[in-house]
């Protein structure tokens, strides 16, 4: 199993990066603020617009660590590539897949089988867990329409129908999730999903996370041998990596929604850290940053056990995992796709 090691995150927008060796370095107006071995980093995400050196790119790309560039308020502007990896032959296969629309449907259902399998464990847990404090018969009767729609997938002849029921099973989820933000309610709420620009607190906070996620899910991919940018349910657009963004529908509630709802009744975030420009979009403070930055990482070194391997392994490594699986379907190791299904 692929060792999880760390992800650097440069928050400081006037931030460098630099090489020094086999060292990254960060300096900041000309002053070295930080550096560390590239062999201890798996990925970099630099929140700034300064950049980074040629030579800095060159030592990510030979050691294989993803280098993501977002603006500030944690929206994404590129990622740096080197040389092409991994087994052609698989990435042929994932061609001809995702041109073969009976293919990539039946794979497609999984990610979104996925999807709204682990939105139903959230639900639940809430019930579960605070069946006193919130109504209950509203997210039952959301519960009721997830169940509807995810024995509807398999009659889905075209990726159109599943698009459909993907797109209402979000919005029946996104409708109720509101009942599990139990503390900070004047700060935190959340009545539909909406982003480019996030509209409220809670929306910004989720956007953060699902571009957080984007980056290791598509790093996964890449490590694994396939190609982040052809998927089997996303269509084809340039500069979005499909594949990368089907593979996230199903962690999303998993890996971002639960850590969010966490973050917010625990009182680890506070309105505070979140800023209301003119326009009416929502972006976080640099110590919101750095605050869901921590949690991010540690949520990645917890363990769980991964339902199809039925081994034990750290947060962090589940898209990694799940790419692996993809692969192995793909190159006809395994007879389908599993999706993660959360406990």
């Amino acid at each position: 199993m692929r060792k999880l090691l760390n992800t650097l995150y440069v928050t400081t927008p006037e931030s460098y990066l630099l090489r020094d060796g086999e060292n990254v370095v960060v300096k900041v107006d000309g002053k070295e603020k930080f550096r560390i071995p590239i062999h201890n980093l798996e990925g970099i995400v630099c929140m700034g617009y300064m950049g980074a050196s040629p030579q800095l790119m060159r030592l990510c790309t030979d050691s294989n660590v993803g280098l993501s560039f977002l603006t500030p308020s944690g929206r994404f502007l590129a990622r740096v590539h080197g040389r092409v990896r991994g087994n052609v032959l698989l990435r042929r296969t994932q061609y001809r897949v995702a041109d073969n629309a009976g293919e990539s449907l039946d794979i497609a259902r999984c990610f979104i089988q996925g999807k709204i399998v682990n939105c139903r464990t959230v639900l639940g847990r809430g019930i579960r867990d605070h069946g006193e404090s919130i109504r209950c018969d509203r997210i039952r009767s959301v519960d009721v329409l997830l169940i509807e729609n995810l024995q509807g997938i398999e009659e889905c002849t075209n990726s159109d129908s599943l698009r459909g029921i993907e797109g209402n099973c979000a919005k029946f989820y996104f409708e109720v999730l509101d009942e599990l933000i139990l503390k900070q309610k004047d700060d935190f709420f959340i009545t539909e999903r909406n982003r480019r620009p996030p509209c409220d607190n809670m929306n910004a906070l989720l956007s953060f996370l699902y571009t957080l996620l984007a980056h290791d899910v598509e790093s996964a991919l890449e490590t694994v041998g396939l190609d982040p940018y052809v998927g089997f349910f996303h269509t084809d657009r340039p500069g979005r990596p499909g594949l990368a963004l089907d593979l996230m529908e199903e962690l999303r509630p998993f890996m971002a929604d639960r850590l969010a709802l966490n973050m917010v009744n625990l009182k680890q975030l506070k309105g505070s850290d979140f800023v209301r420009k003119e326009g009416g979009g929502v972006i976080m403070t640099d110590a919101g940053k750095k605050e869901i930055l921590g949690a991010w990482q540690k949520r990645k070194q917890d363990q769980v056990t991964h339902p199809y391997l039925r081994e034990k392994i750290p947060v962090g490594l589940i898209p990694y995992v799940q790419a692996m699986l993809l692969a192995r379907f793909l190159r006809g190791d395994i007879d389908g796709y599993p999706p993660f299904f959360m406990n």
